[in-house]
């Protein structure tokens, strides 16, 4: 009967050993959904397969339902690494261990420097005063550059406090829904990340002719590529280097830039998101 049960308990203990392998072997991805759930699977896709090459194992892309998500997920070790912007890496960064947090591998050069762009389809409307008593949509409460930000600089730079300036504050939940409310009517204006509008903008996909940029916010850190603090370091370091080797001379890698909207990837580090730390609990996003 002794027997029995160590070979029982052997058995287990390799099965779960098994499990833990096979799950090694693959590098779970995800992002925060703040375009259409087709269009992140589609800039993904050539990523994924970039990585796996480099990484010599599989790369899987999990979508997830919401912001909140994927902080639970990567805090939880659900995740791998994931897409955030700079609010929700703050998140995921205070809700971690602080032994083990997660770490910001890179972000597009264009990150160290991004900006925020309001729109409207109104043609009275010339700055931010005009919109007084009138209609605004974010994108998702969680967002830095479709919420947390422009909501900060309205407030710094211009004393407006959303909720009793506008008639009425929607979120649209993603970059690309708020240009379609905008355009079809639904609010009076709203507010993208730059990176979103230039897309929709290059792709046809807004009638430049109605809807129109009328101001940009100053400029701040967003978006990164964030590991677990548990992942293996060696492999971590092997991730960070595959995104920095991504070289725009090579055809074939520079459309994987061009999906990700990158010109290049370069390093960062946990200190540049401060500010956006700052300015959330500045807007009470965090206690």
């Amino acid at each position: 009967m002794f027997k029995r049960t160590l070979a029982l308990t052997a058995g287990l203990a390799l099965s779960f050993s098994a499990l833990i392998a096979q799950a090694a072997d693959v590098l779970r991805v995800s992002a925060i959904p703040d375009e259409a759930p087709t269009e992140l699977l589609r800039k993904f896709e050539p990523l994924g397969a970039y990585l796996e090459q480099q990484l010599g194992m599989k790369v899987q892309f999990v979508p997830v339902a919401d912001y909140p998500a994927v902080v639970e997920a990567l805090a939880t070790d659900r995740l791998d690494m994931a897409w955030l912007g700079g609010f929700t890496f703050v998140q995921a960064r205070l809700k971690t261990d602080a032994t083990t947090p997660v770490i910001p591998l890179v972000q597009r050069e264009q990150d160290a420097q991004f900006t925020s762009k309001f729109i409207t389809a109104d043609p009275n409307v010339k700055s931010l005063a005009d919109l007084k008593g009138k209609t605004f949509a974010f994108g998702s409460v969680s967002s830095t550059s479709g919420s947390l930000m422009p909501r900060y600089f309205m407030l710094k730079n211009d004393g407006i406090k959303p909720e009793g300036f506008f008639s009425r504050v929607a979120y649209s939940g993603a970059h690309d829904a708020t240009v379609a409310w905008v355009q079809a009517g639904k609010v009076d204006a709203g507010v993208l990340n730059a990176s979103v509008w230039q897309k929709l903008v290059d792709a046809g996909k807004v009638d430049t002719s109605k809807v129109k940029v009328f101001a940009t916010t100053p400029t701040y850190f967003d978006y990164n590529w964030t590991v677990r603090g548990t992942l293996d370091p060696k492999l971590a370091a092997k991730i960070k280097q595959a995104f920095l080797d991504l070289d725009p001379a090579n055809p074939e890698q520079k459309k994987i830039l061009d999906l990700q909207a990158a010109s290049r990837f370069i390093e960062t580090k946990p200190e540049n998101y401060k500010g956006i730390e700052e300015a959330a609990r500045a807007a009470e996003l965090l206690k």
